[in-house]
């Protein structure tokens, strides 16, 4: 009998939580949205047997063992919490809450309730991202001192792009650096251990109506090893994507280009990333380009989830990839934190370390 999963959004848990659970082994009992009715009629299209407006009714009415969360940030700490109580294992959207502090609850109680608490930075399963992690940590690279990482969007270039209403709202945890920025601070930290000081700007270069959340941002860092780095992105810049990543070290850097990971020392460059695998199915009806590639990375992240709750000594899940857990989102948080404390009073602010790892 398949595990059972409750998805809790309606937008980007449907889209893509839905068809990755599916992927991964799972059946997904249960779609949690605002609305009764609207959410019946969207389980019913996808084949997801029951709709529910709230976590409690689908807990209630289902013996799923497992609550996936994808909606807006500062709902993350009230659904996680109760999925939590009631014995439930979590996959959170990222950022994993609004705050450090609720972000700290949510770990401490998934830790002594034994569960697994996960977030939802996917692109942990990205071929290019496990490359360049594979060879920082096997030396390939040398000791790693130098990270750039650049990225330039159009997604939000216009004043009523369509994006979640929650996204401009710094009330509701909106913003580039907490959309998008998780993501890379997670793979930074990941690849390079913590982050330990840092120095940043926050910026709106196109003013929106229904908020005054950064739609870019630029910050300076120092991880405990010692390695320094930039991050800086913009999603509101005409024209054709640019991304950049790089990792310098004393023999050789890794970087990716075009979702391509490559190696270069003094011996020449070569390619680290395998040839990709087709495309998944995505949600009947969905065209966005970029959601075959989140189904791909999600699904891993589930597959790795089943794999474990079949067998929870661990010996089945491979080391690597593995996801980030509550501990880790937590982690990214205070870096976004002292990323605004830094923007906000314009100087160098050291991240705390805590109480958890």
């Amino acid at each position: 009998m398949a595990r059972r999963a409750i998805v809790v959004g309606t937008g980007f848990g449907l889209r893509v939580h839905v068809p990755a659970l599916r992927a991964a082994g799972f059946e997904v009992a249960a779609l949690v949205g605002q609305d009764a009715e609207r959410t019946a009629r969207r389980a019913q299209r996808v084949g997801v047997a029951a709709g529910f407006d709230s976590l409690a009714a689908a807990l209630d009415a289902t013996d799923a063992e497992v609550v996936t969360i994808a909606t807006p940030p500062d709902t993350h700490a009230d659904l996680a919490q109760l999925a939590i109580a009631a014995g439930r294992h979590v996959i959170c959207e990222k950022p994993l809450a609004l705050s450090v502090d609720q972000a700290e609850a949510m770990t401490k109680a998934a830790d002594a309730a034994s569960l697994v608490a996960l977030v939802g930075t996917e692109f942990r399963w990205d071929p290019a991202v496990e490359a360049v992690r594979d060879a920082i940590d096997s030396g390939r690279v040398g000791r790693a001192h130098t990270a750039t990482v650049v990225r330039s969007y159009p997604i939000l270039a216009a004043a009523d792009a369509g994006a979640p209403g929650w996204w401009f709202d710094p009330a509701r945890g909106g913003g580039w650096l907490r959309a998008n920025g998780t993501h890379l601070l997670d793979q930074l930290q990941l690849w390079l251990g913590p982050i330990v000081e840092v120095s940043a700007t926050l910026g709106q270069a196109v003013p929106r109506p229904t908020g005054g959340a950064d739609d870019g941002y630029g910050v300076l860092f120092r991880t405990a090893a010692g390695a320094v780095g930039v991050i800086q992105e913009c999603a509101a810049a005409w024209g054709e994507p640019v991304e950049v990543t790089r990792v310098a070290g004393t023999a050789g850097t890794v970087s990716i280009v075009d979702d391509q990971a490559y190696l270069t020392t003094p011996d020449g460059s070569r390619r680290l990333t395998p040839d990709a695998p087709p495309p998944p199915s995505t949600v009947s009806g969905d065209t966005r380009p970029w959601t075959a590639q989140e189904i791909a990375s999600y699904t891993g992240l589930a597959r790795w989830l089943y794999q474990r709750l079949d067998h929870p000594d661990g010996e089945t899940a491979p080391r690597f990839p593995r996801p980030a857990t509550f501990a880790d989102g937590l982690a990214v948080l205070r870096v976004i934190e002292a990323i605004q404390t830094s923007a906000a009073q314009r100087r160098t602010v050291p991240v705390p370390s805590g109480g958890l790892p």
